[in-house]
C-alpha cells in the first residue's frame, strides 16, 4: 500500500496541474512576456530581469486560478465533449471545494506577488483580466451570445498590457496595438475551431457562431477578421515599434493566415478547418517571436 503513495500524490499533483491549462497559460506568459521586452529598450539590466520575472510568475498563478475556475464553472459542459472531457473536473477527479480552493489560492498568491514586487497598477490590471475571463466571460457572455469569443477576446487580449504595465507602470499606446493584435486574432482562431467541432458545441448547448449562425456564415466572418487582423499587424512597424524583420515576418504570417480562411471559405473541409486552427497558433507564436528578435537584433 506504501508503495502506492507516491502514484497516488503524483496523479493528485498532476490533476491540479490540468487545472490550469499549462499550453494556454504559457502562451498567455509569453505574451506578457513580449510586452516586458518591448518596454525596455535595448538590453535588459538584472533589475529589469528579476522584476520581469517576477511579473511572469504574478500573472501565470492569476491565469492558472482564472483557468481552474472556469474548469469548474464548464465541468458539465466538458463532460460532453470529447475535447474537454479528460479534464479532472469533467471526469469528477476533483472535488468543487477542491477546485475553488485551488482557484482562490493561485488566484490570492498571484495577485500579492504582483502588488507587493511588481506594482499596483499590474496586479488590478491582472485580476480584472481573471474576473473578466473567469465571470464574466465564463459564467454570463459564453452561454448567451455568439460573439462570446468577440466580447471575451479582450482577456485573453490582455498579456502584452499587463507585461507592459509590470516594467513602466503605465499602459502605453505600444501595448494597446499588441492588445489590438491578439483581440482580433481570437475569433478566427476559435471559430475555426468551433467548425470541426461543431456537433460538441451543439451538444454542450453553448451559442458558438457555427451552431446559431451555420457554417457558411462562420466561415465568412473568419475570412473578414484575417484581413482586419493583417492591417492590425502593420501597425507596429507604421508606429515605430519594430523595424524591417517584423515586418517581413508579419506580411508572410497574415498572408498565410489569409490564404487559409480564404480557401475555408471557398471549399470547407474538417481537416482545412483543422489545419486553419493549428495554423492560428503559429501564426501568432511566430509573429511575436519576431518581435522578441527584431527588438534585440534589429
Amino acid at each position: 500500500m506504501s508503495a502506492s503513495n507516491p502514484t497516488m500524490t503524483s496523479s493528485v499533483y498532476r490533476q491540479f496541474y490540468d487545472l490550469t491549462k499549462p499550453r494556454v497559460v504559457q502562451l498567455i506568459v509569453f505574451c506578457a512576456l513580449i510586452g516586458m521586452v518591448l518596454a525596455v529598450p535595448g538590453a535588459p539590466s538584472w533589475a529589469d530581469v528579476r522584476l520581469g520575472l517576477l511579473a511572469c510568475l504574478g500573472i501565470w498563478l492569476v491565469a492558472g486560478a482564472a483557468a481552474a475556475f472556469n474548469c469548474l464553472v464548464e465541468k458539465g459542459i466538458d463532460a460532453k465533449m470529447k475535447r474537454t472531457a479528460w479534464r479532472p473536473t469533467a471526469k469528477g477527479q476533483l472535488s468543487d471545494k477542491q477546485t475553488l480552493i485551488f482557484s482562490g489560492a493561485l488566484c490570492t498568491l498571484g495577485s500579492v506577488l504582483l502588488y507587493v514586487w511588481v506594482n499596483p497598477l499590474t496586479m488590478w490590471l491582472t485580476f480584472a483580466t481573471f474576473v473578466g475571463y473567469a465571470i464574466i466571460y465564463t459564467v454570463i457572455l459564453k452561454p448567451l451570445t455568439p460573439q462570446n469569443i468577440v466580447i471575451g477576446g479582450a482577456s485573453g487580449a490582455m498579456p502584452p498590457v499587463l507585461g507592459w504595465a509590470a516594467m513602466t507602470g503605465e499602459v502605453g499606446p505600444e501595448a494597446l496595438i499588441l492588445f489590438l493584435i491578439i483581440f482580433l486574432w481570437t475569433p478566427p482562431h476559435f471559430w475555426a475551431l468551433a467548425l470541426y467541432r461543431v456537433e460538441d458545441y451543439r451538444k454542450s448547448g453553448l451559442p458558438m457562431l457555427p451552431v446559431t449562425h451555420g457554417n457558411e456564415f462562420t466561415r465568412l466572418q473568419i475570412l473578414l477578421y484575417t484581413f482586419i487582423l493583417f492591417a492590425a499587424c502593420l501597425m507596429p512597424f507604421i508606429y515605430g515599434m519594430s523595424g524591417w524583420l517584423y515586418l517581413l515576418v508579419a506580411i508572410t504570417l497574415s498572408i498565410g493566415f489569409c490564404w487559409y480562411a480564404w480557401r475555408l471559405w471557398r471549399d470547407y473541409s474538417d481537416d482545412l478547418a483543422r489545419a486553419t486552427f493549428k495554423f492560428s497558433l503559429i501564426h501568432l507564436s511566430v509573429l511575436f517571436a519576431a518581435f522578441l528578435l527584431d527588438h534585440y537584433l534589429v
